[in-house]
């Protein structure tokens, strides 16, 4: 922001030989800078993270504004009649493990020999370690006894470097930094503690350009379709509905 500027005593003084009008001309110009530059002043205090991309680290101690939402009277939790996400067994586990009586929990006898007569279940949802899979592809090399020349086998759609990452886990790139919109410092720390391996933010960003290609031709029909569509529910419920798979992932095709 530049400095205010205040008319010098030479100016003043020339206004005043000039007349009345020009001493009135003057005092408002310097009047209506100094308005001017109190509003930006005002506007610039009143910024915080609810009504400009400021972070929430930068509003210091001041107190959030109280809700204008009144209570309910409801009980917190799941209302009567909701459906409700209770986790469920299942039939079938992918693993089983057998804790084994050995010995009497009174008289500690031994009751390895004693035939089992019911046994009780508990089961754990959890999901497996974690890591990176390194898988190499080799493609074989063959001369041919005829023409005695070179043959190299062809490697999988995709695999055109001789180190890269799956579409997995770039799917997974794409997934946090733009569906949930998490900076490209924190994707990369998230994919470092979750797989211990450190991905660049330029790895990021080309995995996000190579999904913005995949998805493109479902995007440009789809904007085709809503703007020559008369039924605009239809057109809501094909813009929500359409989805470009990438990766063995499925990701929603973004309107704009």
């Amino acid at each position: 922001m530049e400095p205010l500027r205040i008319p010098s005593e030479a100016e003043i003084r020339a206004a005043y030989c000039e007349g009345e009008d020009a001493v009135v001309r003057l005092f408002y110009e310097t009047i209506s800078k100094l308005d001017e530059r109190i509003q930006r002043l005002e506007d610039q205090i009143a910024k915080n993270s609810s009504n400009s991309s400021k972070p929430p680290s930068s509003d210091g101690f001041k107190k959030k504004p109280k809700s204008l939402r009144q209570k309910s009277g409801k009980k917190s939790g799941g209302q009567p009649g909701h459906p409700g996400h209770t986790l469920k067994a299942v039939t079938t586990p992918d693993h089983v493990q057998i804790h084994r009586v050995k010995r009497c929990s009174h008289c500690q006898a031994n009751l390895e020999e004693v035939e089992v007569q019911d046994c009780e279940k508990r089961q754990v949802f959890d999901v497996p370690p974690v890591k990176i899979e390194v898988t190499e592809h080799q493609a074989e090399i063959k001369t041919c006894p005829e023409c005695h020349r070179l043959t190299v086998g062809e490697f999988p759609a995709g695999v055109s470097q001789p180190v890269q990452y799956g579409e997995r886990i770039k799917a997974q790139m794409v997934y946090f930094h733009q569906y949930h919109f998490v900076p490209l410092e924190r994707t990369t720390e998230i994919l470092g503690d979750l797989y211990g391996q450190t991905v660049s933010e330029g790895t990021i960003v080309e995995a996000c350009q190579e999904t913005a290609q995949q998805v493109e031709p479902i995007y440009q029909l789809t904007k085709t379709e809503l703007i020559h569509t008369q039924d605009t529910g239809h057109s809501m419920r094909l813009g929500v509905a359409l989805k470009a798979s990438y990766g063995g992932c499925t990701w929603l095709v973004p309107l704009s």
